[in-house]
């Protein structure tokens, strides 16, 4: 597929690129949209060191201040990776689909691609806004044309039921002594629904495929929230109307949800309302998606010559997959915590100011408020609010009582002075500014 028009969607900061999309119109009047996802697995073979080094690690992980990546760089950012004018090996998953972003038939097979440019999302959005042009007219068409789709595609996942909890990704300015000078927050445009939508709809092409065959799969399951929870959020919600954001509603629908995980058992995905749903498209930084590349080259593919054999163990399957939650969620730990040690070394330059805040939870040591500006996030210990007062904590209602006093309730917006930011324990401390 070198002939066919072909680009790369990332981060302008990114050194690896492990999916890319093409785009051509069919002679019927149909779109052809291709998913193309480094061919990972063909370079690392199973119980190789390579594979054994990735299983170890399970996933890449994204510190502030550097990137300790599930694959060595002379794969992930070289021969894996989809660098613009390169040929690169993919598995792909190539739609048909209408101009309504139904699709008609899909074909799974290896490609050879030559991506013909490396986009950033913030290039592409601009484009997509009219602001600014490729300086190739084809290439501009294809991107319009592919964010209908996504857009449509996004439509039809909200209609059954899929939800948006969508989070401001926060991002550090580091001096030359790796110290946060500054910080903003990074929002998802239409161009990160773009590739967005895309990848969603290849994974669950992939997990519909093999899920329905009745072979062994790894999916990317997501449980039904705890229903006594949403019960009190909903009553929570009707008692306070529009008092609390938004945001805060979505911040407790989060904290109500279980977690997603991979498992060889599937129960479909809540969140996407997806009932097959699987990772295919990030193998550079995930181990899960190689396994899946293995399993596709066996039961789509037919490649039994080119398989792994444990990819017949349903038990070694299923073991790896409880592993390759463990990590995830060891690194996912790692990163919220480098993001709090940066928060803690930004906000201790700032101590004795005051600022504004909301609460975000309430507990029986005092009020956890995240800043309005930084988002960085305090506690208010118990014995500095209401001196003199006796404090209740009302958990149905999400709310802190002064007996004779203020009521503290989740969502309310505080003024606060920083008192103390300790990075080493990543913790920040507050008082209630009256």
């Amino acid at each position: 597929m070198r002939s066919v028009l072909t680009f790369t969607i990332d981060p302008a900061e990114a050194k690896d690129f492990d999916d890319a999309l093409s785009f051509e119109k069919t002679e019927d009047g149909c779109l052809q949209v291709g998913v193309h996802i480094a061919d990972v697995t063909y370079y690392v073979t199973p119980d190789s060191d390579w594979d054994k080094r990735a299983y170890e690690l399970g996933t890449s992980t994204y510190l502030v201040d550097r990137v300790l990546p599930m694959l060595p760089e002379e794969l992930s950012n070289d021969r894996c990776s989809l660098n613009e004018g390169e040929d690169k090996l993919c598995m792909s998953v190539v739609f048909t689909l209408t101009h309504e972003a139904r699709v008609v038939k899909y074909k799974v097979c290896r490609t050879v691609i030559r991506s013909d440019r490396r986009f950033s999302y913030d290039e592409v959005q601009t484009i997509l806004n009219g602001e600014n042009s490729s300086g190739r007219a084809d290439l501009d068409e294809a991107l319009r044309t592919l964010n209908d789709l996504a857009k449509a595609l996004r439509r039809g996942r909200m209609q059954a039921g899929a939800l948006d909890l969508e989070q401001d990704e926060l991002c550090f300015k580091l001096d030359e002594a790796g110290e946060p000078v500054d910080i903003w927050f990074r929002k998802a445009t239409e161009a990160n629904h773009l590739i967005e939508e895309f990848m969603l709809l290849a994974n669950r092409t992939i997990a519909t495929h093999i899920g329905k065959s009745g072979k062994t799969m790894v999916y990317r399951i997501h449980d039904k929230p705890d229903t006594e929870k949403i019960e009190t959020l909903e009553k929570f919600k009707r008692k306070m109307g529009e008092r609390v954001p938004p945001a805060t509603i979505d911040m407790l629908l989060v904290r109500a949800m279980a977690k997603a995980v991979y498992s060889t058992h599937n129960i479909g995905h809540y969140g996407l309302a997806f009932d097959y749903y699987t990772h295919f498209t990030s193998p550079i930084r995930r181990y899960p998606d190689m396994m899946v590349h293995r399993l596709v080259a066996q039961f789509i593919l037919g490649e039994r010559h080119r398989g792994d054999s444990r990819m017949a163990d349903h038990e070694w399957l299923e073991e790896a997959c409880r592993h390759c939650s463990d990590t995830e969620q060891a690194a996912a730990q790692a990163e919220r915590d480098s993001q709090k040690e940066m928060l803690c070394r930004y906000i201790a330059k700032h101590i004795g100011e005051e600022q504004e805040g909301m609460i975000v939870n309430v507990v029986d040591f005092g009020l956890f408020v995240q800043l309005s500006e930084s988002h960085a996030e305090g506690l208010v210990p118990i014995r500095t609010i209401c001196p003199g007062h006796y404090l209740q904590l009302d958990e149905k209602n999400y709310c802190l009582k002064a007996v004779g006093g203020r009521t503290y309730t989740l969502g309310d917006k505080v003024r606060v002075r920083i008192t103390r930011a300790d990075a080493e324990k990543r913790q920040i401390d507050f008082e209630l500014v009256e």
